[in-house]
C-alpha cells in the first residue's frame, strides 16, 4: 500500500467536469488506506478486477451494523441497520421477492409516464424563458414523480419526501439532531403510507410488494418492506437525480460531444452507460463492507479479518479495463462499468434509472438543442458533506 496512506474519503474533486488525473496513482496498490467521514479507518479495493470479484464474495459481509466495523459518519450510519441481514441467504429471499414485484413489465409500463412527466417538465422550462437552473426545474422534479407514481405517494408529498431524504442521507452537512429528524419522521411516514395500500391496495408498487409477500412462505415484514422501499428510493430518486444533472453538465462541458450526441439520439443509449462510469456525482461509501475472514487479491495481497472495506467505483477508471478512461467516449462498446454493483448486490433499481436516464437525455437534447452550461464548468460547485459529489445548482440556457 501506498506511504502516503491513510488518506480522506470521498476524495476531494475540481470543480470543473472532469476527472481527477491522480486518481490514477490509487491504483499503485490493489489496497488504499483510507479515513472516512466519521474518522475511522477503512480499506478501498481499488482495482476493478478486484471490486468486480468481491462483490460476489460472502466473506464480505454488509451486516456493518453487528460488526465492530467502521461507521461512514459518526452519527449517521446510513446503510447500518441490524434489524436487516443483507447478507446471504435472507437477503437473496428478500431479493427475490421483491425483484417479482418490481417485474421487467412494470418498469415498462412506467416508459411512457417517465416521457409525460419529461415533456411536461420541459414545457414549464420553455414557459419560464431562456434559462434556468437545471437541478431544481428538471433534474429533482423527474425522479421524485416518477417514484412517487410508482409507490402511490400522493405528488404533493413529493417536497416533503425530497427534504427527508436529503437528510437521512447527510453525511457531515447537516446537525447530526436534524439528519435524526429527517429519518424519524421518514420512517413514520412510510409506515403510514404501507398501512394505507394494506386498507386499500392500489396498481402501485408498495401494493404489489404487499401482494408478492403475502403468497411467498417467507413473507417480508413491515420493517424490512420499509427498508426496501428505502433502498428503491435511494437508488430511484437521489441518485437518479444527481446523475441526471451532473451527467448533463459532464456532456455540456464538452460542446463537441454533446453536439454528436445532438446530431444522433440513437447514441442516447451509449452515452448514458458512458456517463454512468464517468460516475462523476457518486462516491464509494454505499459499499461499505465487513472483512469475516481473510480474503485474499488477485495478486495474493490480504484483506486482513476484522477490516472495513470500500469497493471503489472509482475503479470504473482502470485504465487496463478501459481504454483512455478518463476520456468521455460516447461510442464506448463492451461498457461494463460497476457504478450499479454487481452479482447479487447489483443495483435492484438500475433498470429504472436507466430508463429515466435515456428519458431524461432524449428528451432535453430533442426539445432544447440549444442547451448549454450558462457558466463555465469550472464555476459549477460541488456540495460538502453529502453522499453524493454531484453539483446542488447548474445553471444552463438554451
Amino acid at each position: 500500500m501506498s506511504p502516503k496512506c491513510p488518506v480522506s474519503y470521498p476524495f476531494p474533486w475540481a470543480p470543473a467536469p472532469d476527472i481527477p488525473q491522480d486518481w490514477r496513482t490509487m491504483r499503485e496498490g490493489p489496497l488504499l488506506e483510507i479515513t472516512l467521514p466519521s474518522g475511522d479507518p477503512a480499506l478501498l479495493v481499488t482495482r476493478y478486477k478486484d471490486v468486480r470479484r468481491l462483490f460476489a464474495d460472502e466473506r464480505l459481509s454488509r451486516n456493518t451494523a453487528r460488526y465492530p466495523a467502521s461507521r461512514i459518519s459518526a452519527n449517521n450510519d446510513l446503510f447500518g441497520d441490524p434489524e436487516i441481514d443483507n447478507d446471504p441467504p435472507r437477503y437473496l429471499v428478500e431479493r427475490s421477492i421483491v425483484m417479482r414485484a418490481f417485474s421487467a413489465r412494470r418498469l415498462e409500463a412506467l416508459r411512457p409516464v417517465v416521457r409525460q412527466i419529461t415533456a411536461d417538465l420541459i414545457d414549464e422550462m420553455e414557459a419560464a424563458g431562456t434559462q434556468g437552473e437545471l437541478m431544481e426545474a428538471f433534474a429533482f422534479p423527474l425522479p421524485i414523480l416518477v417514484i412517487c407514481h410508482m409507490l402511490g405517494v400522493p405528488p404533493q408529498d413529493r417536497d416533503k419526501f425530497r427534504s427527508l431524504i436529503d437528510g437521512f442521507l447527510s453525511v457531515s452537512r447537516l446537525p447530526d439532531e436534524e439528519v435524526e429528524r429527517c429519518r424519524i419522521e421518514y420512517w413514520d411516514y412510510l409506515t403510514e403510507l404501507i398501512a394505507a395500500k394494506k386498507a386499500d391496495p392500489g396498481d402501485d408498487l408498495i401494493s404489489e410488494l404487499l401482494r408478492v409477500s403475502a403468497e411467498d412462505p417467507e413473507k417480508l415484514t413491515d420493517y424490512q418492506l420499509q427498508h426496501w422501499i428505502k433502498t428503491l428510493l435511494i437508488a430511484g430518486y437521489v441518485t437518479t437525480a444527481s446523475q441526471i444533472g451532473t451527467g448533463m453538465a459532464v456532456l455540456l462541458h464538452r460542446p463537441a460531444v454533446a453536439d454528436e450526441l445532438k446530431a444522433d439520439l440513437s447514441l442516447v443509449p451509449s452515452a448514458v452507460e458512458e456517463l454512468l462510469r464517468y460516475q462523476i456525482m457518486g462516491t464509494s461509501l454505499g459499499s461499505l463492507r465487513y472483512a469475516v475472514d481473510d480474503i485474499d487479491l488477485l495478486d495474493g495481497t490480504i484483506i486482513p479479518k476484522g477490516s472495513t472495506v470500500l469497493l471503489s467505483v472509482e475503479s470504473n477508471m482502470d485504465e487496463e479495463v478501459f481504454a483512455d478512461p478518463t476520456e468521455l467516449d460516447i461510442h464506448r462498446e463492451d461498457n461494463h462499468h460497476m457504478t450499479f454493483g454487481a452479482g447479487i448486490h447489483f443495483c435492484a433499481g438500475a433498470a429504472l434509472a436507466r430508463m429515466e436516464l435515456q428519458e431524461a437525455t432524449d428528451g432535453l437534447l430533442r426539445r432544447l438543442p440549444g442547451l448549454r452550461l450558462a457558466v463555465p464548468g469550472e464555476k459549477l460547485v460541488r456540495p460538502v458533506g453529502g453522499f453524493l459529489a454531484g453539483y446542488d445548482d447548474i445553471p444552463v440556457s438554451w
